[in-house]
């Protein structure tokens, strides 16, 4: 089988790559012979690479407009010579070259992310090529995978189209990650790729306040550098206590991070299931989310909702830090919650599922002519 529309194996950019990188060697172990497709830039010395799954690199063009729909031609057309009993897609931007797949009988499962072409970060152009890619991945898709059940709610009213629901997973940190780098449950943590909808600009203004009596730590960038970048720049020159730590592709300082925080704002508004909202919660995070429906539909009661403005989330999360019993009802809830679905465990089996059952319908299919 392939996997196709990542940056390759193993990655840490984004959430895409961190569900390879358990999808995959699972596979692996259960005497699949697996093939992610990617980019050069993924790092073959990893010690975490599971020696059994092969990574193929292909070209493309490395830029925000075109790579993912560049590497995924290049990637398609490979796999097209390959011809893999099956293919797990990610990202609708895919959508275009799923027909080259359906003509060499190719079955795919497509993980269709978020509603891309309703996101502020993108333009008109781009948020046209998804909502295209979209309506191909809903006519060549032999099946479709969704992070949440909103998602799947929205394929079947705009696009006639069911799916199968599979959210992300989470891991707990081991002990030996657990550095205390920061004082345990007295900082604020934000987590996030710095873009409008993610209430980046609006947690900033938050922290200006918040940081005169809490430690404030925040991970992440743009990618791209810009003016978010710089507005965090200037705001860790002007307050001691706000930490700006870029990206961490370490995943256990990462889980650390969140296993330790006092407080951690998710103000992702768009996109389902968000995988950093799952890692906090199998970390036990005590948790203030942007009030949507993806963040209620995951964290259920384990987490304390805001509106996205500044005053709001300095609020929710002072209520938080400033209560002990509160962080520990949150952080008690947060786990059960991961134990109801949102696990690595229970992720990867349901996609070895619906990867099998796509290679019996074409068995299937084929017996019958």
């Amino acid at each position: 089988m392939a996997i196709i529309g990542t940056r390759g194996y193993p990655s840490y950019y984004g959430g895409f790559e961190t569900a390879v990188r358990k999808i995959a060697p699972f596979l692996a172990e259960n005497g699949w012979d697996v093939t992610v497709y990617g980019r050069k830039n993924v790092n073959d010395d990893d010690a975490s690479r599971d020696s059994r799954v092969h990574s193929i690199r292909t070209f493309g063009i490395e830029n925000k407009s075109l790579s993912t729909l560049s590497f995924g031609l290049t990637s398609c057309l490979h796999a097209m010579w390959r011809r893999p009993d099956v293919a797990l897609v990610m990202n609708v931007a895919n959508g275009f070259w799923l027909p080259l797949l359906a003509m060499r009988g190719i079955p795919t499962v497509v993980n269709v992310d978020g509603i891309e072409w309703e996101r502020a970060k993108w333009g008109r152009l781009a948020k046209s090529m998804f909502l295209l890619g979209a309506k191909m991945t809903a006519r060549f898709g032999t099946a479709l995978v969704a992070d949440s059940k909103e998602i799947s709610r929205r394929w079947q009213q705009d696009f006639a189209r069911s799916s199968v629901f599979i959210p992300y997973g989470g891991e707990p940190a081991t002990s030996e990650s657990l550095v205390g780098e920061f004082p345990v449950r007295r900082y604020v943590l934000a987590v996030a790729r710095f873009v409008p909808e993610n209430t980046i600009p609006e947690f900033l203004e938050a922290a200006r306040e918040l940081a005169a009596d809490y430690d404030v730590v925040i991970v992440g960038s743009s990618g791209y550098g810009g003016p978010m970048e710089e507005a965090v720049q200037r705001l860790v020159d002007e307050h001691p206590k706000v930490h700006w730590l870029g990206h961490i592709s370490d995943d256990q300082r990462l889980l650390a991070l969140w296993k330790e925080c006092g407080a951690y704002f998710h103000g992702h508004s768009v996109g389902g299931t968000n995988p950093a909202l799952v890692q906090a919660m199998a970390n036990g995070a005590p948790t203030v989310a942007r009030d949507t429906v993806y963040n209620r539909e995951v964290l259920g009661t384990a987490g304390i909702f805001c509106s996205p403005t500044p005053e709001s989330i300095a609020a929710a999360v002072r209520r938080v830090m400033d209560s002990h019993d509160l962080q520990q009802n949150l952080s008690d809830a947060a786990l059960r919650r991961v134990q109801e679905g949102y696990n690595w465990a229970a992720v990867c089996r349901s996609y070895e599922e619906t990867l099998r059952s796509r290679i019996k319908a074409k068995v299937k299919a084929t017996v019958r002519r």
